[in-house]
């Protein structure tokens, strides 16, 4: 049985927040879209946990994060509001990933926020820099607003129905595209 890694990382400064439920809650719809015949395996990276190794290069916890990353199958990245966009926190992370190197990993992102003025950051702010690392992000991101978090099972049934087929699209092209030698 084929296997699929989905990666979630939580960019919330406070570990087991709201942000890593709905970051859990979009792997589990990818989990739930998969083909019967693929194993999926969800983990989870917080970037809180990383410390301070985030704040130079060369780090042994950072760079097994990052390596991890690029070895996904399917990545969510989550992060609160702070200031209409991604925390500090994810962006140091973020940071040690070089241009393009994430190789075209499908990607979802994810914003949780207080106040639905930063409907837009996910797709404004976040996406940009995972574009840039060489994610590819073939959906809109998910916007989930703190107050309506009792509703999220709905919301991401929404979300789902008109942009996980190009998930799993995306993962499915990936495991049959040839590999370069070498």
């Amino acid at each position: 049985m084929a296997q699929c890694r989905i990666l979630s990382v939580v960019g919330n400064p406070k570990p087991n927040s709201r942000t890593r439920a709905v970051a859990e809650a979009v792997a589990a719809q990818v989990v739930r879209a998969l083909p019967a015949d693929i194993e999926a395996v969800a983990e989870v990276i917080e970037v809180s946990e990383l410390g301070p190794g985030l704040l130079g290069w060369g780090d042994p916890a950072v760079k097994a994060a990052v390596t991890s990353m690029k070895a996904a199958d399917v990545l969510v990245v989550a992060t609160p509001t702070y200031k209409a966009t991604y925390t500090g926190l994810l962006k140091l992370l973020l940071d040690q990933i070089g241009q393009g190197e994430l190789a075209g990993v499908p990607t979802i992102p994810v914003l949780v926020a207080a106040a639905p003025e930063h409907a837009l950051a996910v797709e404004v702010h976040l996406r940009p820099v995972l574009v840039e690392i060489g994610a590819s992000c073939p959906t809109r991101g998910v916007f989930v607003l703190d107050s309506a978090l009792a509703d999220l099972p709905a919301q991401l049934d929404a979300w789902a129905a008109g942009n996980i087929a190009a998930v799993t699209a995306l993962v499915a092209a990936r495991r049959t595209a040839p590999q370069p030698l070498g």
